[in-house]
């Protein structure tokens, strides 16, 4: 039975219109964002796993490039350190070639009052950014990552010894082979001196390590906490675009649809003329 009161058929139509509009829009949301779950309403669960990962994510960053000024630091005090290794060993040589006979203390003297100044000279350089970590022998705490471990949030941390290059120097200077009297107990001291720095230059070495492994761990730890997620929140691109598609055909038919409805009410009139 037709009605000129109730158009039923175009009451279905727009229905299926407005649903059919609904869906074209949510998909091209999705398209538009590249994204699947924009917010706690699509998908609590999966919304609030990927902030918290995303989170994450950001924070090991930016703990990653923090770490990177930190070895700096470390390899330009290591720098420093095997340069010191190098002039004690050279200021060591020298003492032992006083101990033969007929040698001008003096002149190996002069030699080695000139390894004392570049060893100075390469204390004072051995700073990046004006951390000095070769004039000590404190312990250095930098953070290096955070745990959510059993639910609670903390944070992780290397430390390591700075070196004291200073007390090498000034070791070393205070060995005056023109008047000793012991040019023996002063190739010693010079060997102690020696061994402090290689140790020094050790210690350090394996600090940057330590701070290069950690950071190529952060930026695998990165790169998987994005890839999980992106598998959680972002669209299917290929389904997205079949599912448009489909979308906008299923439009055009419920737009026919709705138009031929609409003409009932008009046929109606035709019976009466």
């Amino acid at each position: 039975m037709s009605s000129i009161l109730n158009n039923s058929s175009a009451t279905v139509a727009l229905a299926t219109l407005n649903n059919i509009n609904k869906g074209l829009n949510e998909t091209q949301n999705r398209v538009s964002s590249g994204l699947a779950i924009r917010s706690g309403k699509e998908n609590a669960a999966y919304f609030a796993i990927s902030e918290t990962m995303s989170g994450d994510s950001g924070m090991f960053k930016a703990i990653n490039e923090g770490l990177t000024s930190t070895k700096n630091s470390v390899a330009t005090a290591r720098l420093g350190a095997e340069t010191v290794s190098g002039l004690a060993e050279q200021f060591a040589e020298r003492v032992a070639f006083a101990q033969g006979s007929g040698i001008n203390l003096a002149d190996v003297q002069s030699e080695l009052d000139g390894l004392v100044a570049q060893i100075g000279a390469a204390i004072d350089q051995s700073t990046f950014n004006g951390d000095d970590l070769v004039n000590a022998t404190t312990a250095v705490t930098v953070v290096s990552g955070i745990s959510r471990s059993s639910g609670s949030f903390a944070t992780t941390t290397i430390s390591f010894n700075q070196v004291d290059l200073g007390a090498i120097k000034t070791t070393l200077d205070a060995i005056d082979l023109s008047t000793s009297t012991d040019i023996a107990a002063d190739l010693a001291t010079a060997e102690g001196a020696l061994s402090d720095a290689i140790d020094a230059a050790t210690s350090l070495g394996v600090s940057e390590k330590t701070l290069e492994g950690q950071q190529d761990f952060l930026g695998s730890l990165t790169d998987t906490l994005d890839s999980g997620v992106s598998a959680m929140v972002d669209a299917n691109m290929e389904e997205e675009a079949a599912r448009l598609q489909a979308y906008q055909v299923q439009q055009q038919l419920a737009t026919q649809s709705l138009s031929i409805a609409n003409q009932s009410p008009q046929n109606i009139l035709s019976l009466f003329r």
